[in-house]
């Protein structure tokens, strides 16, 4: 069954029409050209399709587009308006958070929202104890990164480059 949708992606609003069964991740590719989001595994398991919607993080290859409609959809390309840099997107580069570059789009986009979680005080399983606000350790920061892989393996350089965004 089809589904009229809207998204408002990376600031620009899009109306579509599409098969209620398709998934955010698709749409966004295969319907609007938006490819910063990676399809990497399909299943949840990478992360390489992580953006943010309403400013929180989610897996694109997990969400069905219809469940999104009017929804506020960032990319790792929407990160950096009027060609400036977002400040994570700076420090991977600084800090060589990249190898290959697949994984990054989603990397970024998972960076800022596992920021805006310690800044709101959420706890991770890394947080010694749920009451305390949580210390952007580099345990920390690995814990909340954990769902996406790098195959290139530069976490090193991802921990460091989050560790200097979060200033």
């Amino acid at each position: 069954m089809d589904a009229e949708i809207t998204l408002r992606v990376d600031g620009a609003t899009h109306r579509l029409t599409l098969d209620s069964r398709t998934t955010l991740l698709d749409a966004l590719r295969e319907r609007l050209g938006v490819t910063s989001p990676k399809k990497g595994c399909d299943h949840g398991q990478c992360g390489a399709c992580t953006v943010l919607v309403g400013g929180r993080r989610i897996l694109s290859c997990l969400s069905l587009a219809v469940a999104q409609n009017g929804a506020e959809v960032t990319t790792a390309a929407g990160l950096a308006p009027d060609g400036e840099l977002h400040p994570v997107q700076r420090a991977f580069l600084e800090h060589d958070g990249f190898q290959c570059g697949y994984c990054t789009p989603g990397q970024i986009c998972s960076a800022v929202g596992a920021l805006d979680e310690v800044k709101q005080g959420w706890p991770s399983h890394a947080t010694p104890a749920v009451s305390d606000r949580p210390a952007l350790t580099r345990a920390e920061i690995a814990e909340r990164m954990s769902g996406n892989l790098c195959r290139c393996a530069a976490y090193d350089g991802i921990v460091s480059a989050i560790e200097e965004a979060a200033g």
